[in-house]
């Protein structure tokens, strides 16, 4: 018997990332969505180790202080994934 999956991660060949994984967009997510959304500069998440200055560091700046006030379970996965 097939049920459909009730949340976009849930689905074969996933677009976000469970909790566990660390929540967000996975480049697949990304990709789909920029074909969705012509013109747009959405990227996936700087997880690695990054140079002080460069344009991921400022990246991950920028995204931890948008996300301070973020407490709900995907949230706080996300900035662990980030490294915030």
């Amino acid at each position: 018997m097939y049920t459909q999956p009730s949340a976009p991660f849930e689905k074969k060949g996933k677009i976000r990332k469970t909790t566990k994984e660390g929540a967000g967009m996975t480049a697949k997510g990304v990709k789909e969505y920029r074909k969705k959304n012509p013109g747009s500069k959405l990227k996936t998440a700087v997880t690695g180790k990054v140079k002080k200055g460069s344009k991921a560091w400022k990246r991950r700046k920028s995204f931890c202080a948008r996300s301070k006030g973020w407490t709900g379970e995907r949230g706080r996965a996300a900035r662990r994934r980030w490294k915030c």
